[in-house]
């Protein structure tokens, strides 16, 4: 294998936060986005919505301005998920957004309006595809419980929808103007009849994208080892910082849905709080990681007020305390973080910001920060926080129990109006 090249991820790991969007004809029946998986739809029984499909409150400059007013930074848009329809005008296919009712390339929408708010582009593009009369029936299929299931695959190629998945990026980053990222999902090569490297000639792939796009940021899902730039966790928030086989830190991304289902579910009611997205946010910048976070539109093309209503929480969080998020990462390890507590570091500033998710009563002390803070101050509105070094305080009996090296910080008592108070310590 050769030199597969590497992305430019200093903008990405600057930047930290992302909207995923998922949408596509499953927004319909709104019971998941692997519908077709769960309930064993077949082509024909799914065209029903390829006939209806026609979302006429579509306003990607309302989608980008809520992204931007959260403090969003890239958008990753699926141009096609796992069901085999095209959400942009390609030339390989008929099953695809411009032979809707709709009739308009909806990719090239959302590239313009987004780039327009100063967003950076990425394009999730599904590997598998269960349309597609080349793609082999496996154990994720629709038609995988089909009487016929052999026979039909004696007509199914893979080479041919290995031409057709080349092509397809091909058109992606070439027709819509300069790209960030790629994002393709997913390789199963242990799972009964699963699909891999082999399968979508990751290693050619990955050199024809280099040759159009030498700093595009790829992700790692082509199960072909130091093709990907960004390891991707799915619903999942590592709990330290993310690290190879020789435990050097990688770049990696979250992503994580503002429910369980990533398109649009109608019924589904696990919906994380408010305060819930922001700590997943803090979570992730705290173990050097970004946060990519899913909306997914209705059918009809908008983003519904429970959605809405989160990613303006990160708004009126962000407005205030995005300086604790961008180009911020891991604190130093010689900072150990208190209790219910996350920390990012600016190394760039050398300022420390402490996030307390759980409020305290009165102080909080901070370990190995005695005599290394030469001010402190509450990020969202700039008011001083006073400090004392290892204890001294006349009314606490445990004071002499504060460890030397401590720093102890005065509180309030009752919570500053903020979801998730920040504290910038500013290190001498």
């Amino acid at each position: 294998m050769g030199n597969l090249g590497k992305g430019d991820t200093k903008w990405f790991t600057h930047d930290r936060f992302g909207m995923f969007i998922h949408w596509g004809l499953y927004s319909m029946p709104g019971r998941h986005e692997w519908i077709r998986h769960y309930e064993q739809i077949s082509n024909e029984d799914y065209e029903k919505y390829f006939e209806r499909f026609n979302p006429d409150l579509f306003n990607p400059k309302e989608w980008a301005r809520a992204a931007a007013d959260a403090g969003m930074k890239y958008v990753v848009f699926t141009t096609k998920h796992h069901e085999g329809f095209c959400m942009f005008d390609s030339k390989y296919t008929d099953y695809k957004i411009t032979n809707t009712v709709c009739g308009r390339d909806l990719l090239r929408e959302v590239v313009d309006a987004f780039r327009a708010e100063g967003l950076r582009i990425g394009l999730y593009h599904s590997l598998i595809d269960w349309h597609h009369p080349d793609f082999p029936i496996d154990d994720l299929h629709p038609l995988r419980n089909h009487p016929d299931r052999k026979k039909l695959n004696k007509t199914r190629d893979i080479a041919k929808y290995r031409t057709y998945l080349h092509n397809q990026t091909r058109e992606i980053l070439t027709n819509y103007g300069d790209i960030d990222i790629i994002w393709f999902d997913f390789s199963y090569p242990k799972a009964a009849d699963g699909k891999g490297h082999k399968d979508w000639g990751s290693e050619k792939l990955v050199k024809m994208i280099r040759s159009i796009r030498p700093n595009i940021i790829i992700d790692n899902r082509l199960d072909l080892p130091g093709s990907g730039d960004i390891i991707t966790p799915e619903q999942n928030t590592p709990d330290y910082e993310v690290t190879d086989d020789k435990g050097k830190p990688v770049v990696w991304e979250g992503c994580q849905t503002l429910s369980g289902s990533w398109g649009y579910h109608r019924d589904e009611l696990t919906w994380k709080s408010e305060k819930q997205c922001i700590d997943m946010l803090v979570n992730h910048v705290s173990r050097n990681g970004n946060l990519l976070m899913n909306v997914g539109p209705t059918s009809r093309g908008y983003i519904d007020d429970r959605a809405l209503s989160r990613l303006q929480a990160y708004g009126r969080w962000m407005k205030y305390n995005s300086r604790s998020i961008y180009g911020c990462g891991i604190a130093p390890k010689e900072f150990p973080e208190p209790r219910d507590s996350r920390y990012t570091y600016n190394p760039e500033t050398k300022r420390l910001y402490l996030h307390i998710m759980n409020w305290p009563f009165k102080h909080i002390n901070l370990l190995n920060l005695g005599g290394k803070v030469a001010y402190a101050q509450f990020l969202h509105d700039g008011s001083e926080v006073k400090m004392r070094e290892n204890g001294g305080g006349v009314h606490s009996s445990l004071d002499c129990a504060t460890p030397n090296q401590a720093l102890t910080l005065e509180l309030p008592v009752v919570k500053p109006n903020t979801e998730v108070p920040v504290i910038e310590l500013f290190l001498k």
